[in-house]
């Protein structure tokens, strides 16, 4: 199993917002994915920071959904209340419980 981690600086007080599109718009997508297993959003409404982690059943349907041009399409969703660009990372899944 592989993981995607994207994290973001949201705008001071756009938290819940941010937090909206992502259960209301980005899970329904992502359920629709090839490869997709689940995910988790965990967010600081004191800070703003927020970190998604989205699973994939192979590395292929993780890159997959980036080049297909999902991935930037659920980014793009969340402009209005971004602080900064967002910043991706990869992972392997060593241990799941």
């Amino acid at each position: 199993m592989y993981a995607r981690l994207v994290t973001v600086q949201i705008q001071q007080g756009k938290v819940d917002e941010a937090t909206n599109i992502y259960r209301y718009s980005v899970v329904p997508a992502a359920q629709q994915q090839k490869g997709f297993k689940g995910g988790f959003l965990l967010s600081d409404p004191n800070t703003g920071k927020g970190v998604s982690i989205a699973l994939w059943e192979t590395e292929d349907d993780m890159k997959a959904s980036e080049t297909s041009g999902y991935l930037q399409e659920q980014i793009v969703k969340f402009a209005a209340v971004l602080a900064a660009p967002p910043t991706t990372e990869h992972f392997e899944v060593a241990i799941q419980m």
